[in-house]
């Protein structure tokens, strides 16, 4: 059994590395292939949850459990708050492989994958323009899978800490090729300039309200992947035209904020992949992906990194 730490995993492994890995994960789960059940428990109350995410798919030499915790005390320490670990296990004998000691590298990058392709599938193609509300790690990374699929010149950054947009707006500049990043004083003026518009936020009240989107526009929401969160409000699941999750079954389930809106998902991502919906059929409609992460994320990332990994220390 091998145990690969934080620094190694970053090193190895990011965002492009995922887009694809990811894509097929989610087309092959939406033929019915694998499970990927989801726990989700709060010991801190609201200041700590842990998600335990597994996977398992026909045809991959390995399955996968996934520990990735969120605690403020972390944070109150001078830590990330974020932090976790990818077991990796051979699909043959049950025996463990690997540990990833990921820090949540791996849950972060996945999950902008997974942003990346909703953005591919339902995004006009001359989306120029993202509103990004939430200024943590996520909310970067999703900035940069936005661009990986559309000609993204413009963000506009919205966060409840003015200081926090302004230091994630320093960090797009400096990530290169030029953009244009401006910060937001009101969600709602941010929402209004935006082809596509990203929520990542770990927020219990809805931030985005439908009344403000407008034809044409894209959300994709990340942050509200448990039961007691809420980014986006009922108007904004019922204006969507095409409302697509990653999983018919588990996204009511965990989204707390799809829940409460009461409408069914039209369709998973996998299924826009496998053709069996046509997904945005013209430039005027609204679109949303509301996204809770799943376990066949964490086993194409974890099967993407061990690879990698594998490589870099074969000698």
């Amino acid at each position: 059994m091998k145990v690969y730490g934080a620094d190694a995993i970053r090193a190895a492994i990011g965002l492009d590395e995922l887009v694809e890995p990811v894509a097929r994960a989610f087309a092959d789960f939406s033929e019915g292939l694998g499970e990927a059940p989801i726990t989700v428990f709060a010991p801190a109350g609201d200041q700590g949850d842990v998600h335990v995410k597994s996977a398992w798919m026909p045809g991959r030499s390995v399955f996968t459990v996934k520990v990735a915790a969120w605690f403020a005390a972390r944070a109150a320490g001078g830590l990330s708050p974020s932090s976790g670990f990818v077991a990796v296990h051979d699909a043959t004998t049950g025996d463990l492989r690997a540990l990833l000691v990921d820090e949540h590298h791996l849950t972060d990058v996945r999950t902008a994958a997974a942003g990346a392709v909703a953005t591919r599938l339902l995004a006009r193609p001359d989306a120029a323009t993202v509103a990004v509300l939430g200024t943590g790690a996520q909310a970067r990374l999703q900035v940069l899978a936005a661009r990986a699929v559309r000609p993204i010149e413009h963000v506009v950054v919205w966060g409840r800490r003015p200081d926090a947009a302004r230091a994630l707006r320093e960090a797009l500049l400096a990530a290169g090729p030029p953009l244009t990043v401006s910060v937001a004083d009101h969600p709602s003026d941010a929402v209004r300039r935006a082809d596509v518009i990203v929520t990542a936020t770990g927020s219990r009240r809805p931030i985005l309200e439908g009344a403000w989107l407008r034809p044409g526009q894209h959300v994709t929401a990340v942050g509200a992947d448990d039961d007691t969160k809420a980014e986006l409000d009922p108007a904004c699941f019922h204006r969507a035209d095409v409302l697509a999750v990653d999983s018919r079954e588990s996204t009511p389930l965990h989204a707390g904020d799809l829940r409460a809106s009461g409408r069914a998902p039209d369709v998973e991502l996998g299924d826009l992949l496998l053709g069996r919906h046509p997904g945005r059929t013209s430039t005027s409609q609204i679109t949303v992906a509301k996204l809770v992460g799943l376990g066949i994320q964490d086993l194409a990332a974890a099967e993407t990194a061990l690879r990698l990994l594998e490589r870099e220390t074969t000698p």
